[in-house]
């Protein structure tokens, strides 16, 4: 069973992972507590100027018209490293997938593939298939997804909110997978009835172009001196987008990929896996393993373990990102042992999905029961 306290670590990552000092008991006595004896005054950095400083104000008609994040968590005071992951949680559908999912949609429309009348459909594991929904519920287009068990139970419940059709697929293909199923009922699907149309995301260019148009620029923006980027790889797209992009501008940027052990996105041996998000049981489409600087794959057991020890700092994310910051720290262990490079890692999404999954002891023990 997964020893969530620090297990396998060095002692070096275990200092950087330290519980919060013990503090002392400061609290006040409000029986002789007199409020009118304190003014703003007393306080320096309190300043009551009648102005505001909260940023610009914006007002928004449709979900997708929030797409940008520019929230970086600095892992250096805690982890040694200098880096810092984006956060892409920050948005309506609550991850980095509502930037394919639009694109996806906006390409179909200019293409002309989709009208009203159209029935949207998708394989998906989670995020996409929820910012679909999403979006397919603000233009008032239906929307079939089509997951599998290792879909969490509130990510299913947000989609029929949405009122998507939810479809779950149970038989494995033949890498013990779901993804092959999953696909040949989408092609099933729209074979029996015109009006369905499959965005397929794991071989459409917008699926990567979103992120060639979006992600990559603003990480270039907000880091001109860049010397690394870990993207964790799912479908792809994400991981395409920004390597092709930083490819196009100037080569100065090294993109790492992330993969879970299992997955065979990158000529692994095929083996079980249950967090969903990154990895797959048949190579994308839209993936070009020859453009990626190196390859991290990591254990799902340290998944985990990475989610939970990002709490006891006070960071709740999801599973794809104790993913990439646990393929992040091992590759900068290894080639970065003066601790000079810039990096920075995609976080895909937050915690709020996982709490019955991968933040549930029970399921922890059920799900790895043999791991060491």
């Amino acid at each position: 069973m997964i020893d969530r306290h620090f297990s396998n670590r060095s002692s070096d990552q275990k200092r950087a992972i330290a519980s919060p000092a013990d503090e002392s008991d400061h609290s006040l006595d409000e029986s002789n507590l007199n409020l009118d004896q304190f003014t703003v005054g007393d306080y320096p950095n309190v300043t009551n100027s009648g102005k505001s400083n909260f940023g610009k104000v914006q007002i928004l008609s449709r979900p997708y018209d929030l797409l940008e994040s520019q929230i970086y968590v600095d892992l250096l005071p805690s982890l040694g490293f200098d880096l810092k992951l984006k956060c892409e949680g920050f948005n309506f559908a609550g991850s980095l997938k509502m930037r394919a999912a639009a694109r996806l949609i906006s390409g179909a429309e200019e293409r002309g593939e989709i009208d009203k009348q159209s029935v949207l459909i998708e394989s998906s594991s989670g995020n996409l298939g929820l910012a679909l929904a999403m979006i397919a519920a603000s233009k008032g287009m239906r929307f079939v997804c089509v997951t599998d068990p290792r879909c969490n139970v509130t990510t299913m419940n947000l989609l029929r909110a949405l009122g998507a059709e939810v479809v779950v697929v149970s038989e494995l293909d033949c890498n013990g997978g779901f993804l092959q199923t999953r696909m040949d009922y989408v092609r099933a699907r729209c074979a029996e009835d015109r009006r369905y149309v499959w965005l397929n995301q794991y071989a459409n260019p917008s699926n990567w172009i979103a992120h060639y148009e979006s992600t990559a620029p603003s990480i270039a923006e907000a880091f001109p001196d860049l010397d690394l980027l870990f993207v964790g790889v799912g479908t792809g797209g994400t991981a395409m987008g920004c390597a092709r992009y930083f490819r196009d501008n100037g080569d100065y940027v090294r993109v790492i990929a992330v993969d879970a052990e299992g997955s065979v996105s990158f000529g692994g041996t095929p083996g079980r896996r249950v967090i969903p998000g990154i990895g797959a049981s048949i190579r994308p489409g839209v993936l070009d393993p020859q453009i990626f600087a190196d390859v991290v794959h990591v254990r799902e057991a340290d998944s985990i373990r990475w989610c939970h020890d990002l709490a006891r700092l006070g960071f709740l994310f999801g599973g794809s990102t104790g993913t990439i910051v646990s393929g992040a720290i091992d590759w900068l262990s290894v080639n970065d042992p003066h601790r000079r490079l810039k990096a920075v890692a995609i976080a895909p999404d937050l915690a709020d999905r996982y709490f019955d999954t991968i933040f549930d002891d029970g399921w922890i023990a059920q799900q790895f029961n043999s791991d060491s």
